[in-house]
Parts: C-alpha cells; sequence; structure tokens
C-alpha cells in the first residue's frame, strides 16, 4: 500500500477558488513534486496557464466532465505517469466547474492499472461562501461535489456574516455532515489539512459530529441530495451484508452519490472498511478493533430519491 502514489481529485464550482488552492499546494514549501492533471470544460483550455509551479507538469483533459469519456482519458494520462515514476510524489487532479466527480472517482474503482499502481488519498471540493446557497438551488453539480467531498474548503468566508456563515454551513452540512470542513480567505490553509489525508480510504470517516450518526432525520432539507446514517451496535454477519450492499448498489446505483461504512465482522477482529460510487463497490480489512473500542457496524449513505425506512430495515436485517 505504502508504494501506491496518492492522487487528490480536487473540485468545486465555478469560480469557488479551485486554481488558487492549487496554487498554494505547489508554491507551498513542502519539498514535494506533484504532477498535476487539469480538466477542463469545452476544447480551448487556459486553466493550464493559469497553473504556477515551474518544476510540475501539467496534462490537460478538454473533452469535459459530463460525460465518462473523461474516465477514459484519465487512465491514458495515468498509464503515461506510471511509466515515469519516482518523478514525483503524488498526484493532483483539479476537476472543471461543471463537474460530476463520479466519473473520475471511479476512476480508481474501474481500472486494475489504476488501481494497483495509486491510491485515492481524499476528493477535496471548494466552495464559495457568497455564492453556495444561489448555486444549491440552480446547479445539481455543486451539490454534487459536496456531497463526493472528503474535505470542504469553504473559502470567501471574508465576505459574508457570521450568521450567512452559519447558514451556508447548514447547507452544507444538510448534504454531506461527515466531511471535513474549513473556513478560509483566498484558500489559507495548511497543506497538511489537505494532502496525506487518508480521507478517502475512511480512516477518518468517524470525525464526525457525535450526534451526527443518531440524527436521522434533521438532514432532510437539502432538496434531492440528503444525506443517512445507520448503526448497528454490534457486529453484523458477513453472509447478509455482502448480497444485500450489492443488491442495494446495484438497484439503486444510479441515485447513490456515495457510500461508506466501517464494520465490525462477526469473528472478525479487524474493522471492514468498504465504500462505494454509484454501483461500484470496494472494501477491505483494515486496522484491528483497539482494546476497549467499542465494536459496531455504522454506514452512510448519501444519495437522491432514497428510501430511508427500507435502507435501515435492510441494514439492520444483516445484525449476526
Amino acid at each position: 500500500m505504502s508504494e501506491k502514489i496518492p492522487v487528490t481529485v480536487l473540485t468545486g464550482y465555478l469560480g469557488a477558488g479551485k486554481t488558487t488552492l492549487l496554487n498554494r499546494i505547489l508554491t507551498e514549501d513542502h519539498g514535494k513534486k506533484f504532477a498535476v492533471i487539469v480538466n477542463e470544460f469545452g476544447e480551448a483550455g487556459i486553466d493550464g496557464d493559469l497553473v504556477v509551479g515551474a518544476d510540475e507538469e501539467v496534462f490537460e483533459m478538454n473533452n469535459g466532465c459530463i460525460c465518462c469519456t473523461v474516465r477514459g482519458d484519465l487512465i491514458r494520462i495515468l498509464d503515461g505517469l506510471m511509466k515515469r515514476k519516482g518523478k514525483f510524489d503524488a498526484i493532483i487532479v483539479e476537476t472543471t466547474g461543471l463537474a460530476d466527480p463520479a466519473p473520475v472517482a471511479q476512476t480508481f474503482f474501474v481500472d486494475q492499472d489504476v488501481g494497483d499502481a495509486t491510491k485515492l488519498d481524499a476528493v477535496i471540493t471548494v466552495t464559495d461562501a457568497k455564492w453556495l446557497k444561489d448555486r444549491l438551488k440552480d446547479a445539481p453539480e455543486a451539490k454534487n461535489q459536496i456531497a463526493f467531498a472528503d474535505v470542504i474548503v469553504l473559502n470567501k468566508v471574508d465576505l459574508v456574516t457570521e450568521e450567512e456563515l452559519a447558514s451556508v454551513e447548514a447547507a452544507i452540512r444538510a448534504i454531506n455532515p461527515y466531511a471535513k470542513l474549513h473556513r478560509t480567505e483566498r484558500c489559507a490553509l495548511p497543506i497538511d489539512q489537505l494532502l496525506d489525508r487518508n480521507a478517502f480510504d475512511l480512516d477518518r470517516i468517524l470525525d464526525i459530529e457525535p450526534d451526527f450518526l443518531e440524527s436521522g432525520h434533521h438532514h432532510h432539507h437539502s432538496d434531492e441530495v440528503r444525506s443517512m446514517s445507520f448503526t448497528i451496535p454490534g457486529d453484523v454477519d458477513p453472509e447478509k451484508f455482502m448480497p444485500w450492499i450489492n443488491d442495494v448498489s446495484q438497484a439503486q446505483g444510479p441515485n447513490i452519490l456515495r457510500s461508506k461504512g466501517i464494520l465490525a465482522f462477526k469473528g472478525e477482529p479487524r474493522r471492514f472498511v468498504f465504500q462505494g460510487v454509484h454501483m461500484i463497490l470496494d472494501g477491505d480489512l483494515q486496522r484491528d478493533w483497539k482494546a476497549g473500542e467499542t465494536r459496531s457496524s455504522r454506514l452512510v449513505i448519501i444519495g437522491r430519491d432514497l428510501n430511508e425506512n427500507e435502507l435501515r430495515q435492510g441494514f439492520e436485517a444483516c445484525a449476526a
């Protein structure tokens, strides 16, 4: 695992500050070298010219993010990068502001060569504190970007009042309660808060508000996209859970933006950690349950048009 190259996906709606954040990462005195992949919407790309950093190499994908051709482009670029392994420490993929992050995230599940060589470290979403609430009303991409995020950078906080800021944060938490959230001005944030987070492989998923897992109903006001969480205070039976989660993801995958879970399997000393993007699931046994740590099984599903009671009953039926 340690030999895999970490990949950070940087997303966020138009004008939120993605390129500002990327330039901060590239110019910070951290001693690391990055390969940067910039994904633009439209045929003539300029984002690559906006990225600073004399030593970094910028690769552009110009056919936009609104269809899955992006995945083929990304695989080709990553395959080329793997032939030059050792010349960079990490990869950053900056998506267009109109991007649905799903095709990018799915790449690390569906392509064997990419999955063997790289490790998706985190999806970072930059949001605009002043305009986000308007975008949530008219831009479904903005919701998807927040729903997919492991880390959310709430930028331009100096342009709003504290009351407005609290309202924007509530709107974000209604869509994604578990992502790590940072308030910033001009994307000023220590780099160690963004990179090498291991956020996407779920070791940090339970940096959640303590009452989040018990608050089944106060996230419903987020229009279409909503977050649901379920807890079994103990073990689950893998012979029940695996067929159930596979059936759910196949039947409702288009509506499931993200799924994540940390589970206690009956008779297993290690935690089973899994996540999904739409219909694609991945998971494995990770660290041991620590002495004194309560064995419980927790599942988070973010999506639209999902039957919460049906999912809850299905998950609870997997109890050992």
